[in-house]
């Protein structure tokens, strides 16, 4: 087999299709964003910190005593978490208090769990 970039095999290649198709899809970069996004959504402790937000703002501490894990791996998660502008924070005294980032987050949270579990 040839390195040859292969061609599509069909007789007839649907051009308004594909014109339609490319004029829609999103700049390389912004594919690879959402990629990277999706990678976030990738870690079951990730996820299941965020459920912790999707219901109240919460600190470390509260984190780490809901899911039975140290301070330091909450904490590592967060940052991840929040570097992909997932979550946000806010200081209250010497305590840091966590919520979900926007909207987007809690609609994203919601139709994935209407996804993996409808019929």
């Amino acid at each position: 087999m040839s390195n040859e970039k292969e061609l599509c095999d069909y007789l007839h290649v649907h051009g308004e299709i594909v014109e339609d198709v490319n004029r829609q899809m999103p700049s390389e970069e912004v594919l690879f964003d959402l990629s990277e996004l999706f990678k976030v959504f990738g870690d079951s402790t990730r996820i299941r910190i965020l459920y912790c937000l999707f219901v109240s703002e919460m600190c470390v501490c509260d984190i780490a005593t809901l899911l039975n894990m140290t301070q330091s791996a909450i904490s590592h998660q967060l940052s991840v978490l929040k570097r992909n502008k997932l979550v946000k924070s806010r200081r209250d005294g010497k305590t840091i208090f966590y919520s979900l980032a926007d909207a987007h987050v809690r609609t994203m949270l919601d139709q994935g769990v209407e996804h993996v579990t409808e019929e």
